[in-house]
């Protein structure tokens, strides 16, 4: 059982604060890679999940993405770090929680692209001019501020 299994076995639906880490992976032709999720079931986001005790948010990010695509990455950079009200979420479950997202970008990833479909229902690379419109709202925002800090 991980940590947040166990803390929820003791505060059961109550909301937490947890953190997490998500990677915006750009491949060589300036595509972005996106999973399409099964929760929320269909919606594309980028690839990340939750902290584990005793991790740095840079160990969280590259286990994470390692579980979901079986890719090594490489340099990360941070483009920000999102909370507050709007980051507040009820999972499928009934469990709430208000998420502090710590947003890295990357343009090192290494391996075979192998979708977890415990988590996954695919994963795609998409150029910018070609962006899914289904993306999770709070990666819009990750987006977004990914998108306004690159160079022209």
């Amino acid at each position: 059982m991980g940590y947040i299994e166990e803390l929820r076995a003791i505060v059961g639906h109550r909301p937490l604060i947890l953190v997490g880490a998500v990677v915006v992976i750009m491949d060589e032709h300036n595509r972005l890679l996106l999973q399409q999720r099964v929760h929320p079931r269909g919606k594309w986001a980028f690839p990340g999940g939750l902290m584990e005790l005793g991790e740095s948010a840079e160990d969280t990010a590259r286990r994470e993405v390692y579980e979901e695509t079986s890719l090594e990455i490489g340099e990360l950079r941070l483009i920000d770090v999102f909370t507050g009200p709007g980051t507040f979420m009820t999972a499928p479950n009934g469990d709430e929680f208000y998420a502090v997202t710590i947003a890295y970008s990357t343009r090192e990833a290494r391996g075979e692209l192998i979708v977890d479909r415990s988590e996954s229902m695919d994963f795609r690379y998409f150029p910018l001019d070609g962006l899914p419109d289904e993306i999770v709202g709070s990666h819009k925002l990750i987006l977004d501020r990914f998108l306004s800090r690159l160079p022209l």
